[in-house]
């Protein structure tokens, strides 16, 4: 009546409820395409779980407002969806999946949100501490490729926390414009080292719903002490990490799940110098060289798409 055609039953397999395969059986009639699938898959995800769990009515309603609630704490300064993302995991799989690594390479992660673009060019074996507030830290490195030999004048940007577990742009007004951020370049072998301080590992923010929510389910948000590294150079792929404190407490529940064995590294203490205790960090990042995307462009390799599914 008025247009509508009487619910089919849903094709092929069994559809999770009655509702998905009348879904399934709408969607059918305006052809595939990649929203279709992931509506679908949703879709599917979502009825399964309430299958599974049987919600009360209240229940769901209780859900609801916890996703208004992260839509209200979600402005310019701000994302609490992205919030959400990185805590169930969700950021850190989407990278892995979109940043595949051959076999000994250095890991991709996510760049975070204190990243800078402007930061000003720092000599070898510069400072990059502007304060320096907190115990002295140097780090050398190599860049290298896959075959094991050095990447000259490659670009090697860095930022981390302060020995409080704050970045420069979260407290512009206590910290130096630039503070605990360089940009250098590599020598014709690969080398690369700076001056700074040992950072602190920190929690992500806990006044908002999504930190209401992991409190309620007994999980942390720490993330243990790390420098972020962003590596370019021409040929090669753009790699950007983090390398992490090995001895952190946090090491193996880090809230976004960054942390793999490749990345863990040891910022070892030296002995007491004119009362100060001072880190050293030796790291060798490995990139990749570029690879062919579909079309015969050169740049980062995509993943296999599925069987039929529409280029992205």
């Amino acid at each position: 009546m008025g247009g509508q055609h009487e619910p089919q039953p849903h094709q092929g397999a069994a559809a999770i409820s009655a509702q998905a395969g009348e879904f399934s059986w709408r969607l059918s009639a305006h052809g595939p395409s990649r929203l279709a699938a992931a509506a679908q898959a949703a879709v599917n995800g979502l009825h399964a779980l309430v299958v599974e769990l049987r919600p009360s009515g209240d229940e769901f309603r209780q859900a609801i407002d916890f996703l208004t609630e992260v839509g209200h704490y979600a402005d310019a300064r701000r994302q609490e969806w992205v919030l959400l993302a990185d805590v169930l995991g969700v950021s850190s799989l989407i990278e892995d999946q979109n940043s595949p690594r051959p076999a000994g390479a250095t890991p991709n992660t996510l760049a975070g949100p204190f990243y800078r673009a402007d930061v000003p060019e720092t000599e070898a074996g510069g400072n990059i501490s502007r304060d320096l507030r907190g115990e002295p830290l140097e780090v050398t490195g190599r860049i290298v490729a896959l075959d094991g030999t050095g990447v000259g004048d490659a670009t090697v940007e860095v930022w981390h926390a302060n020995a409080e577990g704050l970045y420069e742009n979260q407290e512009p007004d206590r910290q130096p414009e630039f503070n605990l951020r360089g940009r250098l370049r590599t020598d014709a072998q690969g080398h690369f080292r700076f001056q700074t301080v040992k950072p602190k590992g920190y929690a992500l923010p806990s006044d908002g719903p999504v930190g209401q929510l992991m409190s309620a389910l007994g999980l942390g948000l720490e993330r243990p002490a790390h420098i972020h590294f962003k590596v370019s150079a021409p040929g090669f792929e753009t790699l950007t990490t983090h390398i992490f404190d090995r001895s952190d407490p946090a090491i193996g529940q880090d809230a976004i799940f960054g942390v793999k064995p490749e990345l863990m590294a040891d910022f070892r203490a030296s002995p007491l110098s004119g009362g100060r205790r001072r880190h050293t960090l030796d790291l060798k990042l490995v990139m990749c060289p570029n690879r062919p995307r579909e079309g015969g462009r050169a740049g980062r390799a995509r993943m296999p798409r599925p069987h039929g599914g529409p280029v992205r």
